[in-house]
């Protein structure tokens, strides 16, 4: 097992054991605040994976960070990693020709993107910074965008309320 590998697996671990009783009550909080009953707590979409291979990604149908909880799941069972790639459909133009060397890593929970301002970068950019992480990533850069992914995730959302 890589050092990656482990730091996935022991960071998801943990992380699910301490944020179990907020994804309980995020998904009761979904469950009971749906407008459309029966339509379920998890938004699924196909997303391409370690060499493409597709999987699907489960969210919960909330706007706010939160909605990315359930990804841990999917860093536990090796579909994702902690740090990588911006998860991408299949199809996305991304997926193909240059930057097909994206999917050489797994996507991941957060990454260079997510940092860097997400929604308010252009496209190109993103895209820049994810194919910058494939070619150069390494355990200290994973350890330093974990860092620096809850304040930037703070601000952007201080920012949205003031």
């Amino acid at each position: 097992m890589t050092a990656k590998r482990t730091l996935d697996l022991t960071g998801g671990v943990t992380l699910l054991a301490l944020l179990s009783p907020l994804v309980v009550a995020v998904a009761l909080s979904v469950a009971l605040g749906s407008a459309t009953p029966g339509r379920g707590v998890l938004r699924r979409r196909t997303v391409a994976g370690l060499n493409g291979r597709p999987f699907t990604m489960l969210t919960f149908r909330t706007k706010s960070p939160l909605a990315a909880l359930p990804l841990l799941l999917h860093v536990v069972t090796g579909r994702m990693s902690l740090v990588g790639p911006c998860p991408l459909a299949p199809a996305h133009r991304e997926c193909a020709g240059d930057g097909r060397r994206r999917l050489s890593v797994r996507p991941g929970l957060t990454g260079p993107w997510q940092i860097s301002g997400r929604s308010e970068l252009p496209w190109e950019e993103r895209e820049l910074l994810d194919l910058h992480y494939v070619d150069h990533h390494w355990l200290g850069m994973d350890l330093t965008i974990l860092a620096r992914t809850l304040p930037a995730v703070r601000r952007r959302r201080a920012a949205r309320f003031a």
